[in-house]
């Protein structure tokens, strides 16, 4: 098995602190900057997997850079450079304490609420008679609270978000335009690569009274794919849709009696799944980018990432 990153303890210059995510591990750098590792880790159900998965990071790292440029003419981004396959640095931003997630298809978390009864989604009412993986008239906002570590995001709806005073209304009106644009755009992009992109999460901030988008975008791990070609016809037939997203690492684990909740014991990640996890990682970092996936070096890539970074910021 070739090496993970499971783990960071970087010290880089002029570091105030650090705060480790399920994936990425987020550097401080004087309150001014932002030095975002993304790890090999893995989670699901809001629980880290035990082990890592090699090249995942490089793969949502290089694609979350790629969308990030790809978007920039719709709203500034935290991005300044990517001077690590695993690393973006950027702008230190206070982020708003909602997720913007829009979805263009009942599928997911979305589908099983549904089939178990439930008709509204963060105060956005669905129809009777809908099927799994069917398209919505148009995309629907359906936000959620950003939890703090180890606790689970919750649904939320926008009278919610601007009754608890979480965002004020002028700006919760802008995140939802600036939200569905860059769905539009994703897309567009993926309908180019003959894909669908169904449901994704956006996450923003403020510096200096500027709305930005931050963090990643349009990735594996904060979104989902299916393959446009043959889509109708598995509508049609009931079937599962083929996709590209981390829904197949859930299935997975649901296979395996495990959603997250009290008592569950996590299964064995063998080699080989680990394997064909990182497989669909890099499948999914070719099939949205077109570009061939080039492993970097993991031999030395603590030390690596460590010299790549430390160059970067000693110019800043």
């Amino acid at each position: 098995m070739e090496r993970a990153i499971v783990k960071t303890d970087f010290e880089f210059p002029n570091q105030k602190s650090v705060y480790k995510g399920k994936v990425r591990d987020v550097y401080n750098i004087n309150d001014d900057y932002l030095v975002m590792v993304v790890s090999d880790r893995i989670s699901a159900f809001d629980v880290v997997l035990p082990k890592g998965v090699p090249y995942k990071g490089q793969v949502l790292n290089q694609i979350a850079a790629k969308f990030l440029d790809a978007t920039a003419d719709i709203v500034p981004n935290w991005k300044l450079a990517t001077p690590d396959p695993n690393v973006t640095v950027g702008l230190a931003c206070e982020p708003f304490a909602v997720e913007m997630i829009v979805r263009g298809y009942l599928t997911g978390s979305s589908w099983r609420l549904y089939k178990n009864g439930g008709r509204d989604i963060c105060g956005v009412p669905l129809a009777e008679g809908l099927k799994e993986h069917q398209a919505f008239p148009e995309p629907i906002l359906t936000p959620s609270t950003k939890a703090e570590q180890g606790a689970h995001d919750e649904n939320i709806s926008r009278e919610e978000i601007i009754k608890q005073g979480l965002v004020s209304e002028e700006d919760y009106t802008e995140l939802e335009r600036i939200s569905l644009a860059l769905f539009k755009r994703g897309s567009e992009i993926a309908k180019e690569m003959g894909l669908i992109l169904v449901d994704t999460k956006y996450e923003f901030g403020k510096k200096d009274g500027k709305i930005y988008l931050i963090d990643e975008i349009h990735t594996p791990d904060s979104s989902r794919y299916f393959y446009a070609e043959g889509y109708e016809e598995r509508f049609n037939k009931g079937e599962n849709q083929k996709q590209l997203s981390k829904e197949f690492v859930r299935e997975w684990l649901m296979e395996n009696n495990f959603q997250g909740r009290d008592g569950e014991t996590l299964p064995e990640m063998t080699e080989d799944f680990i394997t064909e996890v990182s497989e669909r990682y890099i499948e999914l970092y070719e099939s949205i980018t077109g570009d061939t996936f080039e492993k970097a070096d993991v031999s030395e890539v603590i030390n690596r990432i460590d010299k790549n970074v430390t160059g970067y910021l000693n110019t800043l």
